[in-house]
């Protein structure tokens, strides 16, 4: 079957159905030598997991990762990578009763009519439980991105007709809706679990944002990234709509409000005043942040009562028993993640490339930003400093924190050599910011 496949360079094709035996992925392109370790890649898929809470599915899938190929001694090969997850509390029973019977919002029909033939459990190659090989190919990518500063982050902005009105980061993951807004989270699982009594389900939006993404990823005309992240996004299972920055408020807006005024900041770098753009102009990406955002459409799988036809074309009435989400928005928001950065990988690698060929005039503006970079990622850590400054003070601890020091220091230099960075270098640049971070806290 075609269309199991995805990227250029970073290059993933998933595999497994939904009461298959296994769910996975094999992901081609990953640099050999590279550290791989499957913490990372657990934390994503431990996200997307079932059995989360009273508004996902009750299906119990640990979807413990396990490696298959390419790694060796803890490092990548830089041959195929294949990452396997076991299906172990699939329950087909429920099935049985209408497996001749098509299930309205679902994919039965299509495959029939493409296949002739199709896998009546839990839908499938077509269900959400695929996904599961992209989660764990997203934590391999996002391991990539975060070493050039490139942070993923979504979130659940809209659900069951409550909408997201406060965005507080650090509360996506302390509650079960993945929403940065905790008084409408609680809103959102209250409205999911009446609907859910009722036997129906609802869909919602889910935002997604992407910091300090290097400006000149993408190709201009038909591989732009906003094209490439659109058919990334877009097949996920359960997406309806997709939209970029602005999106379709561009439509009633005049170009005079819509137009990103340039201008160049105090670290002469070229900048935007506004982001309406999203990120990205003429497919490429302009240095700012990415905005994405997806709609998701309710689960199809309810027990509510409707009107189908069987395999023979008769009149029928269904009603789908089994473990299903009622809301399907909290489990997609590490999926819409995953699926960005595989896009960004790809995109990355492939802009090394043009750098290759562009030389000196692409390489001297990377650096630019990655300067940049520098400076936010120095000012966000000073600002941390100054809050645990105030800690220490408002305990009555001292300043000077040498064990600390020494823990992070050995913590950077064991990644000395994977980075190529020497390590006389870097204890040198970090005696320098253990000496500016103990002068600001001692200004607290």
């Amino acid at each position: 079957m075609a269309g199991n496949s995805l990227g250029k360079l970073f290059k993933i094709t998933t595999f497994g159905e939904s009461h298959g035996g296994a769910v996975g992925v094999l992901i081609d392109g990953v640099k050999p030598n590279l550290r791989f370790s499957t913490a990372p890649i657990q934390r994503e898929l431990d996200r997307r997991r079932p059995g989360q809470s009273k508004v996902t599915t009750a299906r119990n899938e640990t979807d413990q990762v396990h490696v298959l190929s390419g790694v060796f001694n803890g490092k990548t090969l830089g041959t195929p990578i294949c990452l396997i997850v076991w299906n172990k509390d699939q329950d087909s029973k429920a099935y049985a009763a209408i497996k001749n019977v098509f299930r309205p919002g679902h994919a039965g029909f299509t495959y029939v009519s493409k296949f002739g033939i199709q896998d009546y459990r839990g839908g499938g190659r077509s269900s959400g439980r695929e996904t599961a090989g992209r989660v764990a190919a997203g934590g391999v990518a996002k391991q990539i991105l975060a070493r050039r500063g490139v942070e993923i982050f979504a979130y659940t902005l809209e659900a069951g007709g409550i909408r997201a009105k406060t965005f507080k980061f650090s509360e996506i993951e302390r509650n079960p809706m993945r929403c940065p807004d905790p008084v409408a989270a609680k809103k959102m699982a209250a409205r999911i679990l009446k609907v859910k009594k009722d036997g129906d389900s609802v869909g919602g939006i889910v935002e997604a944002v992407v910091r300090h993404c290097p400006a000149g990823l993408g190709d201009p005309v038909f591989d732009k990234l906003e094209a490439d992240l659109a058919k990334a996004l877009l097949s996920i299972p359960a997406l309806k709509g997709f939209e970029i920055g602005s999106g379709f408020a561009a439509a009633r807006m005049k170009g005079s409000e819509h137009n990103d005024e340039f201008f160049r900041n105090r670290s002469g770098a070229i900048r935007t005043r506004t982001n309406y753009a999203g990120g990205i102009l003429g497919g490429i990406s302009n240095g700012e942040d990415i905005v994405v955002r997806v709609a998701v459409k309710p689960p199809s799988s309810i027990p509510k009562s409707q009107r189908t036809v069987d395999t023979r074309g008769k009149n029928a009435t269904i009603s789908v028993e089994g473990r299903h989400d009622p809301c399907l928005c909290p489990r997609v928001v590490p999926v819409v993640e995953s699926m960005i950065a595989l896009v960004l990988a790809d995109h990355l690698m492939r802009q090394a490339m043009v750098r290759r060929a562009n030389a000196i005039g692409s390489l001297r503006n990377t650096i630019d930003f990655t300067d940049e970079m520098i400076i936010s990622l120095l000012s966000y850590r000073q600002e941390l400093v100054r809050e645990v400054g105030e800690w220490k003070k408002s305990h009555r601890k001292p300043i000077s924190d040498p064990k600390r020091e020494e823990q992070i220091m050995r913590s950077i230099l064991h990644l000395a050599p994977e980075a190529n960075l020497d390590r006389r270098f870097l204890r040198k640049v970090y005696d320098a910011i253990f000496e500016h971070s103990r002068a600001v806290q001692r200004t607290v």
